[in-house]
C-alpha cells in the first residue's frame, strides 16, 4: 500500500479537574499533582509533504504566528532534525495547515495538543515507527502537557512538571460547559507570581495530595471538595471576573465550577443537558467563546 502524502488530524482541549504545585525545581519548573481531562472541542490540522525542504505554516483562525514562535513550527523543526539521521532517504519538506478553534492561552492546553498532533502526523506521515516513549520524550522538549495530549488516554493524573501520567478513568456523566472571558493569560506570569509558601499552611507543599480521580467526581457522592487549582488565586486576583464567572455558572445549575489550568477558562459541570443548554445560551450573548462539550470516553 502506497505511503499517503497527506493527513488529517484532530488536537483536542482538555480541562484540569484539579492541580495543585507541590513544589519547585532548581530548574525553575514547579512541580504539580493535577488531574486533566480531554474533551472534545478541536483544532484541526493537515499535514503534507513536499519535494521543496523546510517547513511552511499557515494558521486558519486566531492572530498567530507562522513561524518558529509557534509550536506547530518548532514542533515539525524538532520532529525532522530528530528523525534525519533515522531515514536513509532525505527527510522532505511538511506544509502545515492549522485551523484554530481552541481559544489561545486559555488554559485548554490547545497549543500543547496542536505540538503532540504535529509530532503523531509526522510519524505516521514518514513512517518512522517512533515508539510512545520517543514520542513522549519530544515532546517534553516543547511543553509540559505535550506528553498527555501524546498519551492514548482520556484522562490522567499528572504529576512531575506534568510529564508522569497515570491513566484514570475519565469523567462520565457531566456535560462541560467552556466560558473563555475572552482576553489570554500568560502561564509564565500565573506560575511566575505564584508564591508556594503563600498561606501559613501546608496545603500546596508536596505529599498534599488528596485521593480523587474522576470516577471519584462521576458517582453518586461526588467528590466536588477535592476540586481545587492553586492557580486560581493568581489569576483572579488580576481578573475578578473569573469568580463572578463561576459563580454564575453554579447559579445557572452547574453542580461544580473551577477554572482550567493557569486560565482565564472557567468551565461548569451539568448532569442536567438541559439546564447547560439554557445556560450556554445565556452565556453565549455575552462570552463568544462560549461552548458546550463532552469529556472524550476511554478508547475502545
Amino acid at each position: 500500500m502506497m505511503q499517503p502524502d497527506r493527513l488529517a488530524l484532530k488536537a483536542p482541549a482538555k480541562i484540569n479537574l484539579y492541580l495543585r504545585v507541590t513544589g519547585r525545581r532548581a530548574d525553575g519548573y514547579h512541580t504539580l499533582e493535577t488531574l486533566m481531562q480531554k474533551i472534545d472541542l478541536y483544532d484541526e490540522l493537515e499535514l503534507k509533504l513536499c519535494e521543496q525542504k523546510g517547513i511552511r505554516l499557515r494558521c486558519v483562525g486566531g492572530m498567530l504566528p507562522e513561524d518558529k514562535n509557534n509550536l506547530v513550527y518548532r514542533a515539525a523543526a524538532l520532529f525532522l532534525q530528530t528523525v534525519a539521521s533515522r531515514r536513509a532517504i532525505p527527510v522532505p519538506g511538511v506544509e502545515l495547515t492549522l485551523k484554530k478553534i481552541i481559544p489561545v492561552a486559555a488554559g485548554l492546553g490547545g497549543g500543547s495538543s496542536d505540538a503532540a498532533a504535529t509530532l503523531q502526523g509526522l510519524d505516521a506521515l514518514l513512517d518512522c515507527g517512533c515508539s510512545a516513549g520517543e514520542l513522549a520524550d519530544l515532546g517534553l522538549q516543547l511543553g509540559a502537557d505535550v506528553p498527555f495530549f501524546l498519551a492514548e488516554t482520556s484522562a490522567a493524573l499528572a504529576t512531575g512538571i506534568g510529564e508522569i501520567l497515570t491513566p484514570v478513568t475519565p469523567l462520565y456523566g457531566y456535560c462541560v460547559l467552556l466560558i473563555n472571558p475572552g482576553f489570554p493569560v500568560s502561564t509564565q506570569w500565573v506560575y511566575q507570581n505564584f508564591a508556594l509558601t503563600r498561606n501559613k499552611n501546608t496545603s500546596n507543599l508536596k505529599n498534599s495530595r488528596k485521593e480523587v480521580d474522576c470516577a471519584s467526581l462521576s458517582g453518586d457522592a461526588p467528590q466536588w471538595a477535592a476540586m481545587h487549582n492553586d492557580l486560581e488565586a493568581v489569576t483572579v486576583s488580576r481578573y475578578p471576573e473569573i469568580k463572578r464567572l463561576k459563580d454564575a455558572l453554579v447559579a445557572n445549575g452547574a453542580a461544580f465550577a473551577l477554572m482550567s489550568g493557569s486560565g482565564p477558562t472557567v468551565f461548569g459541570l451539568f448532569a442536567d443537558r438541559q439546564r447547560a443548554e439554557i445556560c450556554h445560551a445565556i452565556c453565549k450573548r455575552r462570552f463568544e467563546y462560549t461552548y458546550l462539550v463532552a469529556p472524550l470516553p476511554e478508547k475502545r
